[in-house]
């Protein structure tokens, strides 16, 4: 799933190429990705555009509305295999996974979705308090103060790896940007959030702060290089340390990555630099295992 670094990204890299423009038309080739039927999703066409923007893992496209103070708001949320591509005016939009496509002056974004899996969603909404009604409410991680994130924190007694996922308590980590916050941080994913010390806590927060500023740098760089927009979002870095990389070895200390497995994710870590060397149980291999189940890495 796209998350903080890749969607800032593609929300900047769109901001650049139609605010200021007009919406000049709204193409639904999926029924099923539109979740609002009021406003009528035909009404946007013709709107200016005041911006783009993010909400969680959402991109936000602001619209001129009915009157000043009321803007309208396009909230596209990619889930796990939705992507947004830009095509130059005049070019031809492939048909294969497209949900939607959005004509401006300059081009027309593609809203598409990989697999057979509908999960990608676009709404139409009036006014910000409804856009407000659509925020999860998590803190901002980038910027915020180490009070701030102490606080969401320890607001529940859960596992860091579920914390930080927790769209509730901070806004835009997944799966992946968790792995490497947390391997940078040096803590394990199962840890629990109340057992931090206040350096532990300062040291995730740090991490938190440094790994998501790191990857948009990087992220823009590459849109910057491709012509202005993201051209391989993937939760599948070969430059991440842990994510996506069970087996290999650790850029800090060499050993094996290591995996959990539960339902269709994984959380990928480093043994030696976050659990002391202790294995942390698979829910399905280490209960085929049993008693054979390794519990150290030199087991």
């Amino acid at each position: 799933m796209p998350e903080l670094p890749d969607v800032t990204v593609y929300a900047e890299s769109l901001s650049a190429k139609v605010s200021g423009t007009a919406l000049r038309c709204i193409r639904i080739v999926n029924p099923f990705v539109l979740r609002t039927a009021l406003p009528p999703i035909a009404a946007a066409e013709g709107r200016g555009v005041q911006g783009v923007g993010r909400l969680g893992k959402r991109v936000v496209i602001e619209l001129h509305g009915g009157a000043p103070e009321e803007p309208w708001f396009l909230v596209l949320h990619l889930m796990i295999a939705g992507r947004l591509r830009w095509y130059a005016a005049g070019a031809k939009v492939p048909a294969k996974g497209l949900l939607a496509a959005f004509e401006f002056a300059g081009g027309t974004m593609a809203f598409t979705e990989a697999g057979t899996q509908r999960r990608a969603s676009l709404h139409l909404v009036a006014g910000r308090a409804a856009l407000a009604g659509m925020d999860p409410g998590g803190l901002e991680p980038v910027g915020s103060t180490l009070e701030a994130f102490r606080e969401r924190l320890l607001a529940g007694n859960h596992t860091l790896k579920r914390a930080l996922t927790d769209p509730q308590a901070f806004s835009g980590i997944g799966n992946a940007y968790s792995d490497e916050i947390l391997h940078r941080a040096k803590l394990s994913p199962v840890a629990l959030t109340r057992s931090l010390d206040g350096e532990a806590i300062a040291r995730l927060h740090q991490a938190t702060q440094e790994v998501l500023v790191e990857w948009t740098d990087r992220l823009r760089a590459e849109a910057a290089r491709d012509g202005g927009w993201p051209r391989d979002v993937t939760a599948f870095r070969p430059d991440f340390a842990v994510h996506g990389r069970f087996g290999q070895p650790c850029p800090v200390c060499g050993a094996p990555v290591q995996r959990i497995v539960y339902a269709s994710n994984e959380t990928n870590y480093c043994a030696r630099c976050q659990t002391g060397g202790r294995l942390l149980a698979d829910r399905a291999l280490s209960r085929l295992l049993k008693a054979s189940w390794p519990r150290t890495l030199d087991d």
